[in-house]
């Protein structure tokens, strides 16, 4: 599902360049220190603190904080590295309303939670200027394989560089950082943070990114278990789910392959976009590329999902968000087919309704003026010809990520304990660098 520059609907430069770049600009800016001291200065600093257990990466959140009140930002960044190493572009994207502030007293209190992701980011933006504060420990000899330079990768690979392994990172992009570098609203994560924080992840030495390989085409696991020690595999997820709306249509568009184009576009008012686009689904994606549709100047951006909006995954900060930017979400529709009309494309809903057979379709339609569509109804593991034991269509792993195989870890979206989000999967990457490390220094033969 793709379209051309010259699909007819699709314009470039609808709104002048100034105004795209001030509407890419960072959308939740950096405080500043005396912002910093205040909202420190909120916190209670609990001492069977909530923030922490609703963080999957478990930062003591509390002393970090304590450190910023304190005057001292490079040790609570440390605080912070130590548990998630990818602790900066987590301040950014991590939906935090759900997670460590939706979890802070101040919000069960006040309605009004310690600012932590962006306490958080105050103090990893600091370090990132600073050289890398972990050291490796002395060189094992042993050499572990890591598929996929994402979250879970580059978390993993890190902690196995700590510990002295020697580390491969297979990566099938032309670039590393997964969907921190192609799958994330732009304007989330500005001046190309990204790529620097994984510049600054690799600081650290002994490990090596191989891009544009890719498993399955250019490496094999059965080799890698051969080569290597041990092997983990952050593969992410590689596909999209089917729409249902029937052959390819130059309207149609997945809406991850547009937010990637987007990411990696010099010239944002150079990207072509619809007068009315209309995105398929109610997750993150589906608010992102609706935003960002706003942000390149379509005049109508509507997002349609198939159940109730308290359904949506989509956190109602974001939905909020999305609102405010002038995106229209509608409800209980499921797509039924794009229609070509003298005016333009047109898709057509059916509206649905929860039934005791789950979701029903209803003979009444609608039709929204399309011409960009974005589907954004989820992503899937791409087949899986390597033997390992799957869960609900990902890879079945046990405890730190412990697939079928012996000598094979996995973690991330692309396992049954994934929940697609980076703060998740830096979680099991680190977790499975240490049982990996326990493995492989003789400690662990399971």
């Amino acid at each position: 599902m793709t379209n051309s520059p010259l699909t007819p609907g699709l314009a470039a430069a609808r709104l002048p360049a100034q105004a795209i770049a001030a509407g890419f600009s960072d959308h939740d800016p950096a405080l500043q220190p005396h912002e910093a001291a205040v909202a420190a200065d909120r916190c209670y600093f609990c001492y069977d603190a909530p923030c922490v257990t609703a963080c999957p990466t478990g930062i003591d959140i509390p002393l970090f904080i304590r450190q910023i009140a304190t005057d001292t930002a490079q040790a609570a960044a440390q605080t912070i590295l130590s548990s998630n190493i990818l602790g900066g572009m987590c301040a950014r994207v991590c939906p935090t309303e759900t997670l460590c502030e939706g979890a802070c007293v101040r919000e069960e209190a006040e309605g009004k939670p310690v600012e932590i992701g962006r306490l958080q980011r105050y103090a990893t933006d600091r370090a990132m200027d600073m050289p890398q504060p972990f050291a490796r420990a002395p060189e094992t000899g042993k050499r572990v394989a890591v598929v996929g330079a994402g979250p879970a990768g580059l978390a993993c690979a890190h902690r196995l560089a700590m510990h002295g392994h020697q580390v491969t990172v297979y990566e099938a992009r032309p670039k590393p950082g997964g969907l921190n570098e192609f799958g994330i609203a732009a304007y989330k994560a500005t001046e190309q943070f990204a790529a620097r924080e994984v510049e600054w992840l690799l600081g650290i030495g002994g490990i090596r990114i191989q891009t544009d390989t890719a498993l399955g085409r250019d490496i094999a696991l059965d080799g890698l278990a051969a080569d290597f020690d041990a092997v983990f595999l952050g593969v992410g997820l590689g596909a999209v789910n089917d729409p249902g709306l029937g052959a390819a249509h130059p309207a149609l568009r997945d809406a991850v392959d547009f937010i990637a184009e987007l990411r990696q576009t010099a010239d944002l008012s150079a990207l072509p976009v619809g007068r009315d686009v209309v995105v398929i689904g109610g997750g993150m994606t589906a608010v992102d590329a609706a935003v960002q549709s706003r942000l390149l100047g379509a005049e109508n951006v509507t997002i349609v999902y198939r159940r109730a909006q308290d359904r949506m995954s989509a956190s109602h900060h974001e939905q909020d968000h999305a609102t405010a930017s002038g995106v229209r979400i509608r409800t209980n529709a499921t797509p039924v087919a794009l229609h070509d009309t003298p005016a333009g494309p047109e898709i057509e809903f059916a509206y649905t309704q929860d039934g005791p057979q789950g979701l029903e379709r209803l003979a009444e339609t609608f039709r929204l003026r399309a011409d960009q569509v974005l589907s954004a109804i989820g992503q899937r593991l791409s087949p899986l010809p390597w033997g390992l034991a799957q869960e609900s269509g990902k890879i079945a792993v046990t405890g730190p990520g412990r697939t079928s195989r012996a000598g094979v870890w996995a973690g991330g979206d692309c396992t049954g304990a994934g929940e697609d989000l980076t703060v998740s999967a830096v979680a099991q990457g680190r977790d499975a660098a240490e049982d990996i490390h326990a493995y492989l220094m003789g400690a662990d033969h399971g």
